[in-house]
């Protein structure tokens, strides 16, 4: 079920923005999830912008950019990697 989530077509999204500290504990998780997910969603999703964006001492967050310059984030603090990918697919689907 988690492999069939990273690889599918983010359809809604126009850009995916994830916000993380290079060393903070509830980094972790975001982390993870760009190690173990980035490539499989960027392969579902070629023209889709997916951006990391590493800051020092930054809370994790997600942001989900839609058409019309819209925009909606979440937290992804001390979550673990399927969980922030459970955020992404909540962001894709507006189920927040």
């Amino acid at each position: 079920p988690v492999f069939n989530m990273a690889g599918r077509a983010l359809g809604s999204l126009r850009e995916l923005r994830v916000h993380l500290c290079q060393t903070g504990a509830s980094s972790k998780g975001a982390r993870e999830f760009v190690e173990k997910y980035y490539v499989e969603l960027k392969a579902a999703n070629p023209n889709l912008p997916i951006l990391v964006r590493e800051c020092s001492g930054v809370q994790p967050k997600i942001w989900a950019r839609y058409a019309f310059g819209k925009e909606q984030s979440v937290s992804a603090a001390d979550l673990s990697a399927d969980q922030v990918l459970q955020q992404v697919v909540n962001l894709n689907t507006n189920k927040l």
